[in-house]
């Protein structure tokens, strides 16, 4: 049975006097497999409580942080890279009635190419024609450092080639940054580990705040109740740990309001403390903002 498109595709949110927009490029199938520290049993079981298929399907989400005077957009996507279930920022702008000349910066939590894809077109231009592309400098000093590409082991070297080529249209306006205060109203917020500068964007307004954490979490229904639980592409699984249950323990304590890459969409979520795990509480559909 072929696939029938849902609508939109986007869900605003109000965070003080920001607006912030989840958009879906799509989804993808991860093996079990691609989990580290927990038998695909395990695994299986805690997808099953969760009423998630066994070979569940993850999300891809970009947010678009309008407010401040400033359009900005965090991540973009897979564009062309990963075959016809992603892909779709752009129509995802589009209905939100926003186009990519109207996105004034992109900032980026890694260089993944399930991030980056949407950066450039087929041809190698700019999707985005006036936006800044903001990286954090260990992010790029890995990733786009030729010495690294060479040294890569085969099955790595795409993406290395795909930061690259994702990253060339930029570099006339491109900023790297060590430091927190990246854009009005959003700051750095470092979750390194699962790349070395993967890096989540704390947007705040008066006394609202949101916590985009880019990969924190890919399975959410495994990794919050088992958040020991590692990614194949982890760079450094045990540090991509330490972050994911920093940013679990903060979030939990803050009563912070979080979103993330692979959440399931529209990806806006609380987070509870359960004894030794964690439980994720969807934010409440609103018709308004």
């Amino acid at each position: 049975m072929s696939e029938i498109a849902q609508s939109s595709g986007f869900y605003r949110r109000r965070v003080g006097d920001v607006v912030v927009t989840a958009l879906n490029d799509g989804a993808f199938n991860l093996p079990l497999g691609a989990m580290l520290g927990i038998e695909p049993d395990a695994a299986s079981a805690l997808l099953q409580e969760a009423f998630r298929p066994p070979a569940p399907r993850t999300s891809v989400n970009a947010f678009l942080v309008q407010g401040n005077g400033a359009t900005v957009l965090i991540d973009t996507g897979a564009g062309n890279a990963m075959g016809p279930t992603l892909g779709h920022l752009q129509a995802r702008l589009a209905a939100a009635g926003v186009t990519p000349g109207d996105v004034d910066a992109v900032l980026m939590t890694h260089l993944h190419v399930d991030h980056v894809g949407g950066l450039a077109s087929t041809a190698g231009t700019a999707v985005f024609p006036k936006a800044e592309l903001v990286i954090p400098q260990n992010e790029a000093d890995f990733w786009l450092n030729e010495a690294n590409a060479a040294a890569a082991p085969d099955d790595k070297k795409p993406s290395f080639a795909g930061a690259e080529a994702a990253v060339a249209p930029y570099r006339s306006r491109l900023r790297l940054f060590s430091g927190t205060d990246v854009a009005p109203g959003i700051q750095a917020y470092p979750l390194p580990g699962h790349t070395p500068g993967h890096t989540g964007y704390l947007v705040a307004s008066g006394d609202a705040a949101l916590l985009i954490w880019g990969d924190v979490l890919h399975f959410q229904d495994v990794q919050s109740r088992r958040p020991e639980v590692g990614m194949v592409f982890d760079t450094d699984p045990d540090e991509a740990t330490r972050s994911r249950l920093r940013a679990l323990d903060m979030a939990a304590r803050d009563r912070l309001t979080v979103a993330g890459m692979h959440l399931h969409f529209p990806a806006f979520s609380h987070v509870a403390k359960r004894a030794e795990s964690y439980a994720l509480v969807p934010d409440a559909w609103s018709g308004t903002v």
